[in-house]
């Protein structure tokens, strides 16, 4: 914003340029000035300030510092001290008072950085994302979740116990129970580290916050395996996607069966046919469509360099089929679980680059 007596100083100099032979339209480029606003300061040389609007609006109805005092005093007052406004304001009008608007209450708390809760109830908590973990062989991360099968009992289910090996995704543990216990997961769980034989400090495992999960039995019996707890967030099953995508898969199969199970043995003996297929038939999009079995027991790199053998011998016989590079058989040789951004983005990089050199 130009002063007036800078606007002075610079008609001044402009007009000695222009009686000295300069044109005014480049004299006014140099100053970085249109010649229209010389035009307007030439007209109105007199008006000793800019017209553009300089003081700060005040409605004239604004609320004085000791009615705004008294709004704040309502409001943290005995008794209406644990109330929001939306209440406040309606109290006030049957006692026949009236402060301030609704909104208005509302925008000074606000100031106040006093818009918070304002009863006695727990306020809502800042959570973080789980740490983020990977895994580069088998048995080193495994996720578990509980899911429920209908019975013929409307309102009873029950409960399959899932623990999933994250690296291999294969299913390294089950069993159908009729209740969710923290002391039946934790017998699961040192049957299947004995089963895999995982030693002590090797093995983390990931879950949801269920009350089996985080049970006293549960928590002590992962203690005394040396099995290191992960937990996701509250209410946000994207941070067990394993076990959330692997439920899925089940029950979307065809083989579901379409009416409730009868007992526990029933449920069972559905369970372990799909457990078998799922680990010894099914091809695993994520591991490049080898089986959990074979990945969980290291025979998925022999058999991608078998793929890329044969794909490479198809492209030297036609290779006028190929407009690119022929499918990549590439190794996935780290899963993670709840990984950061950037380290995200960097994997999908290298992925890409892997990709391409193939």
């Amino acid at each position: 914003m130009t002063s007036h007596e800078e606007r002075k100083h610079v008609i001044i100099l402009l007009n000695e340029s222009v009686k000295a032979g300069a044109r005014q339209a480049k004299a006014c480029e140099v100053l970085g000035l249109s010649e229209r606003t010389l035009q307007r300061w030439r007209t109105h040389g007199d008006v000793r300030c800019d017209q553009r609007a300089l003081r700060q609006y005040q409605p004239s109805h604004k609320l004085t510092a000791i009615e705004r005092a008294e709004v704040l005093a309502v409001a943290n007052s005995d008794e209406f001290g644990h109330l929001p406004p939306s209440q406040i304001v309606p109290r006030l009008a049957d006692q026949g008072t009236y402060v301030a608007s609704e909104s208005t209450f509302y925008r000074i708390l606000r100031e106040e950085k006093q818009l918070t809760h304002r009863r006695c109830e727990r306020p809502a908590q800042a959570r973080t994302k789980p740490r983020a973990i990977s895994a580069t062989a088998p048995n080193q991360l495994y996720s578990w979740d509980i899911t429920y099968l209908p019975s013929l009992i409307r309102g009873q289910f029950f409960y399959l116990y899932l623990f999933v090996d994250i690296f291999s995704r294969k299913i390294v543990g089950w069993q159908v129970y009729e209740q969710e216990s923290s002391a039946l997961a934790g017998e699961l769980l040192r049957d299947l580290c004995h089963h895999e034989g995982i030693p002590l400090n090797q093995l983390t495992l990931h879950s949801d916050n269920g009350s089996s999960m985080k049970g006293s039995t549960m928590l002590a019996t992962m203690q005394q395996l040396g099995v290191m707890p992960s937990f996701s967030r509250p209410s946000v099953s994207n941070d067990n996607p394993y076990s959330e995508s692997l439920f899925k898969t089940l029950k979307y199969r065809p083989q579901y069966p379409l009416r409730h199970f009868a007992d526990v043995t029933e449920a069972r003996q559905w369970v372990t046919e799909l457990v078998k297929w799922y680990n010894h038939e099914h091809r695993h999009s994520a591991i490049g469509f080898v089986t959990p079995a074979q990945r969980h027991e290291g025979l998925d790199e022999q058999l991608l360099t078998n793929r890329r053998a044969v794909y490479e011998a198809a492209y030297a016989r036609n290779p006028e089929r190929w407009s690119g590079n022929t499918r990549s058989w590439q190794r996935t040789e780290e899963v993670h679980l709840n990984p950061d951004k950037a380290k995200e983005g960097e994997a999908k990089d290298k992925d890409i680059q892997i990709r391409k050199v193939a």
